[in-house]
């Protein structure tokens, strides 16, 4: 049975970490205090490691088109804000410490993003060593990735429905038709807001015809991300999380990987129907917590 079908398997056994309510509007927060608390949990009902849950209550194909559209107009929407990144790794086995660095991503006039350091990077790590340059890998990885013009590399097997908080999902397993050598593509699953039709979370990998790792200590492969609901129109992706170990035997040492975005404002690349709203737009959701 591969990694993703287990991890499936234990994703519908056990509470998966979400909070996308999709009501209100939040603050600005402050992501330099205290630790990165994880998304809160939520019950979900135990699903076979190979569920046959019959068709969707709409056609499979419709859904699928309508979230890469969905992805579309969350990808330019993106493109539209500036925002806080902080990155943390932490070392979860005894005696245990955390690297945080935390930049501005924003987008240049020629529309590149780009990645800016806002305060110097600290570490009390213990067990392993890190740079501002180990971590800068960590910003390749897509977190909007299955647009309009995507979804023709992928196959698509529809898995059932779920409750996420407020939210039933439809649940597919996505996995690339064929592997590149110069790129990579997602390999996992995708939940599906069954009102908007766009997707509000992500677990997986990135594959390519050649193993490229993300650096020498940097373990993590399988990656959780998190949407937040904004001007209750765009499900954007702003935390990202991973577990995994590094080295072997009693030696593993457990590493947890955190990815927040926070702060987000509009840019002076921003379309005016994206800002009308509010002069400082911020998530309609509660962010995780």
């Amino acid at each position: 049975m591969s990694e993703i079908t287990n991890k499936m398997a234990v994703l519908a056994a056990i509470a998966i970490a979400l909070s996308l309510t999709g009501a209100g509007v939040f603050g600005a927060q402050d992501t330099n205090q205290g630790p990165m608390a994880p998304p809160p949990t939520f019950k979900v009902h135990r699903m076979p490691s190979e569920p046959h849950p019959g068709p969707p209550p709409i056609p499979q194909e419709q859904i699928i088109q309508s979230f890469s559209a969905n992805e579309d107009a969350a990808r330019k929407a993106l493109d539209t804000y500036d925002f806080t990144q902080t990155i943390r790794v932490e070392e979860l086995s005894e005696p245990g410490g955390k690297f945080t660095a935390v930049g501005e991503s924003y987008v240049k006039p020629d529309g590149t993003r780009f990645w800016r350091v806002t305060k110097p990077a600290e570490t009390t790590l213990k067990l392993t060593k890190y740079s501002l340059e180990d971590v800068r890998t960590i910003l390749n990885i897509p977190s909007i990735f299955l647009t309009s013009d995507e979804i023709g590399n992928y196959n698509f097997t529809y898995l059932g429905q779920q409750k996420l908080d407020e939210l039933n999902t439809y649940i597919f397993q996505v996995k690339p038709k064929t592997l590149n050598r110069t790129r990579r593509f997602f390999d996992g699953i995708v939940y599906v807001d069954d009102h908007d039709l766009a997707i509000v979370e992500t677990y997986g990998k990135f594959v390519s015809e050649m193993t490229t790792p993300t650096g020498a200590q940097l373990p993590f492969s399988m990656f959780e991300m998190y949407r937040e609901n904004f001007q209750q129109k765009y499900w954007l992706p702003t935390y990202m999380s991973s577990d995994d170990y590094l080295g072997s035997g009693d030696e593993q040492i457990h590493l947890r990987l955190v990815v927040r975005d926070t702060d987000f404002k509009p840019n002076a690349q921003a379309v005016p129907a994206v800002t009308t709203q509010s002069q400082t737009a911020q998530p309609s959701s509660e962010p995780p917590r």
